[in-house]
């Protein structure tokens, strides 16, 4: 059944490519998917697969249950765009100004819309249930992933697989790891409040940018002096703004940035370390702060016999030349949230268009649109061999 299933899910190539790029040319921002979410719940009403829209804001799942006894498993994929100018010149290129999909959720959609059309032929022979997870809101934290879990809408389901296609990893190879594969992404804000006055008098002044530097400095002694070596950090300050004119010492600055770590332990430390930083310097120079610490997504950590599922793909699917446990991404996934709720793994899926592609957030990313049938191949994959464990 699982070869017949494959020539399904490659009969349907071109209209997996056609999805995509119809999503491509018409992106939403996070949280503002309606018309995203309408198309995905209009696909399974013309395939006649029950569907429930609105959970937990803009998701959407469908299921198909299978003839044959089993598990519940989910399968996700993201819809979710970003605040970012399309720059490439290609027929597809987004319509919409200033947002395109540049992390590849289109190609994850198509891929999970077409699989479920190319199983619908073996509903009868299929064990268990499938869950067509269609996640929205990934980009932009507190995301789509904790409501749907908080919904209850997966409270039945036995563990849930997912995929990113990595435009930067080689079509044909599949990477995922048996532990933490991502990071847990945080992000802060510090506004600084000095005294403001003349270029020419800075004895008179509590200057902003100068202790908004300091601050910069020492946070990076944080990972480099106050965390053991062997954990895994980074403290990035991304934002830093302060004064409006070449002569004027500025009063206040602001800076923002991310924290990363792989760690969950080291969230608490990280904090409390940041908050001693910025006190310690502030005081010293007779000024105040306001620093604001918003927790993001968790680390995401594999279950270790699920991502095992996973690195046997080789054996099953000729289309996969590889599969590999690479060190832990530092970007971050809300994925993170179902392994902490179900047992499961999230895998990359090689997706490199070019010799030299561009990364995933750049005005001119792109991905080969031949992994997303060996997505396919292997979500259905896992699903099967998940039902013999």
């Amino acid at each position: 059944m699982l070869k017949q299933i494959y020539h399904s899910i490659e009969a349907f190539y071109e209209e997996m490519v056609h999805i995509r790029r119809h999503l491509h040319q018409y992106p939403e921002l996070s949280f503002q998917e309606t018309k995203t979410a309408a198309y995905i719940a209009n696909y399974y009403e013309t395939l006649g697969i029950p569907y429930e829209t609105n959970i937990g804001g803009n998701g959407v799942i469908a299921t198909i249950k299978g003839g044959k006894p089993g598990k519940t498993i989910a399968l996700r994929a993201d819809f979710d765009a970003l605040p970012i100018q399309d720059e490439k010149d290609v027929p597809y290129r987004s319509k919409v100004k200033g947002m395109m999909h540049a992390c590849g959720h289109d190609g994850h959609t198509a891929t999970l819309l077409t699989l479920a059309k190319a199983l619908i032929t073996y509903k009868q022979e299929l064990p268990g249930t499938i869950v067509f997870l269609h996640q929205h809101a990934e980009e932009y934290a507190p995301g789509g992933a904790k409501p749907i879990i908080d919904s209850g809408a997966i409270d039945h389901v036995d563990a849930v697989f997912g995929t990113h296609l990595w435009a930067t990893t080689p079509v044909g190879v599949l990477q995922t790891s048996k532990q933490a594969f991502m990071a847990g992404a945080d992000c802060f804000t510090i506004e600084v409040q000095g005294k403001g006055g003349h270029g020419a008098y800075p004895h008179e002044t509590k200057d902003a940018i100068v202790i908004g530097s300091q601050i910069v400095s020492q946070l990076q002694q944080i990972v480099s002096r106050r965390m053991n070596p062997l954990d895994t950090a980074v403290i990035t300050v991304g934002i830093f703004e302060a004064g409006k004119a070449f002569n004027v010492i500025a009063d206040k600055a602001s800076l923002v940035g991310t924290v990363r770590y792989l760690n969950p332990d080291l969230q608490a430390t990280i904090m409390k370390e940041m908050e001693a930083v910025i006190k310690g310097i502030c005081m010293s120079q007779d000024a105040t702060y306001r620093f604001d610490y918003i927790k993001g997504y968790p680390p995401l950590i594999n279950h270790k016999e699920e991502a095992a599922l996973l690195l046997q793909m080789d054996q099953h699917i000729k289309e996969i030349t590889k599969t590999e446990t690479i060190e832990p991404s530092m970007a971050g996934e809300d994925f993170a949230y179902y392994l902490q709720k179900k047992p499961g793994a999230f895998f990359f899926t090689g997706a490199q268009k070019d010799k030299q592609p561009f990364p995933h957030h750049h005005p001119k990313f792109d991905f080969n649109e031949q992994a997303m049938p060996i997505a396919a191949k292997t979500l259905i994959t896992a699903y099967l061999a998940y039902q013999t464990r």
